[in-house]
């Protein structure tokens, strides 16, 4: 179960993985998952998102293994599909992303967490993709994100080798941006995410999907082009001037999102 929850005038959307004792994934729940980040993506208003889990010891143990206990391959072909759908939607939202791993982050668990743009992680936090212990693979893009974050070794280490990660070692090799007290990584997302809310959602729109341009294998001079293009974009947008103006005039920007509110 997803619990949605809005805060900083509704800028901010809190998703809070719900589903007792490990907070596990089931097909269902990943179907709600993906379609909450949809309805997200259609709210101009929300300009970034958080995501954690409930309880103090699991941000999310992955997928709940009842599901393959049979060995049906249909059963395996569907819930991969919804593991990939989400994970897709998540890595791919409008607005920027932030994983608040409060617990154990284990297999698909991790897998939400490296779909998301930025991760803040509990001193306590362990994390895992062990799916070969169980003769499974990570099948939630986590054998393609991992590598382009840590690096084609560490992600060899994490998977071939089933070990797990913490926190502390996590951060040194990449995987988590920020490693916080035990218990602040929900308020520590929280305020990043209020930090966004305070750029040009243009701008910051632009850059993400920049960005995600180098992981996608867009060759290098085309993505400059478009690089250059965003950047002229953004001069057709009200947000450009009263940008610059606010910051010349020393004073906080008024940023119009896309419905013509203004944040």
């Amino acid at each position: 179960m997803i619990e949605l929850e809005y805060l900083a005038d509704d800028s901010v959307a809190v998703l809070t993985l719900t589903r007792p004792p490990a907070n596990a994934f089931t097909p269902e729940g990943l179907v709600q998952l993906r379609w909450t980040v949809v309805k997200l993506n259609a709210e101009p208003k929300v300009r970034a998102v958080v995501i954690t889990g409930s309880g103090a010891k699991f941000f999310s143990a992955g997928a709940d293994l009842n599901t393959f206990s049979g060995g049906s391959a249909d059963i395996a072909r569907a819930a991969a599909a919804a593991f990939g759908a989400a994970f897709e939607e998540l890595q791919n939202a409008r607005p920027v992303v932030i994983a608040a791993i409060n617990g154990y982050a284990m297999g698909g668990g991790l897998e939400c967490a490296l779909a998301c743009d930025i991760r803040i992680a509990d001193e306590r936090a362990v994390l895992a993709l062990p799916e070969p212990q169980v003769g499974l693979l990570p099948c939630g893009c986590g054998t393609q994100t991992l590598p382009w974050l840590v690096g084609e070794g560490w992600a060899k280490r994490i998977i071939l080798t089933g070990e797990k990660i913490d926190a502390a070692l996590a951060s040194r090799i990449g995987l988590v941006e920020e490693v916080v007290a035990a218990g602040e990584a929900r308020q520590a997302a929280i305020a990043m995410a209020e930090r966004v809310t305070r750029l040009s959602p243009e701008a910051v729109e632009f850059s993400k999907v920049l960005i995600h341009q180098a992981r996608n294998g867009v060759p290098r001079s085309s993505a400059l082009a478009v690089e250059r293009e965003r950047f002229v974009d953004l001069f057709g947008a009200p947000n450009q001037l009263e940008g610059v103006n606010a910051f010349l005039e020393k004073r906080a920007p008024n940023w119009k999102l896309a419905s013509g509110n203004v944040k």
